[in-house]
């Protein structure tokens, strides 16, 4: 009990201070996501690569690769911090966001799904700053792995209030390291004001797991992104040390 207080306090002290560092100015959210697990690898260094576009119809596509540092400080809490960039093209690239993430495990077993508190500073280059926080949960029913992510986000001093996001994931143990199914994101509006012209998308995903402290995934969307048609490709590498 004592160092889950203590883990507590330092998470809450850590974010309040970061918070307090940011100098206030509109943001965006962006797109993209991958859906954030609740668990932690205590004492493993990972490497998070990621790449991902999104192509509204009848546009170019836009690419988002990224790249992050992970730590796992306990058996519950996970930090990482990850560059964003964006363009047109590979060569093309500027960067987009600074991010510092934390991940918390609220529960340990005594119950039958796992639940983990999420919190993420975000630095956007050039437009300021935003704050996300939610709660993230997975069970597995048979050879089943299911997760469900509620998410808000505030950015400052925009006037768009704190917006509602989700995430949702069902997934299927296939063999040993290889699982494939569903997963869907979706951003519905302010949070106590859903608006009227929500988007939501949703498409396929193959997981690859431990291949030699290596992890990957890649998944195909489709649907409303930025309240418009189009589709995305998402694709992570986790490398742990």
């Amino acid at each position: 009990m004592i160092k889950w207080m203590e883990s507590a306090r330092l998470l809450l002290k850590g974010g309040l201070l970061a918070a307090g560092l940011c100098v206030a100015a509109s943001a965006s959210a962006d797109p993209g996501y991958y859906v954030m697990k609740p668990y932690s690898a205590p004492g493993r260094l990972t490497i998070d690569t990621r790449f991902w576009t999104v192509r509204l119809d009848g546009q170019q596509a836009t690419l988002w690769p990224e790249v992050g540092l992970r730590y796992g400080i306990d058996t519950r809490w996970s930090s990482e911090l990850l560059a964003s960039f964006i363009g047109d093209s590979l060569d093309e690239q500027k960067l987009s966001s600074l991010n510092w993430i934390n991940t918390y495990l609220l529960t340990q077993g005594q119950y039958p799904f796992d639940l983990a508190l999420h919190t993420q500073i975000i630095r956007n280059h050039g437009a300021g700053n935003a704050l996300e926080w939610g709660a993230l949960l997975q069970t597995e029913v048979g050879l089943t792995q299911l997760n469900l992510n509620v998410v808000f986000e505030h950015d400052w001093p925009s006037d768009a209030g704190t917006q509602l996001k989700y995430q949702w994931q069902a997934v299927h143990r296939l063999r040993p390291g290889l699982r494939a199914g569903l997963q869907g994101f979706g951003e519905v509006g302010q949070w106590d004001h859903w608006s009227e012209n929500p988007s939501h998308r949703a498409g396929f995903v193959v997981q690859f797991d431990d291949l030699r402290n290596i992890q990957a995934q890649a998944a195909y969307l489709r649907g409303k992104i930025y309240g418009a048609r189009g589709d995305m490709f998402s694709a992570q590498v986790e490398l742990q040390f």
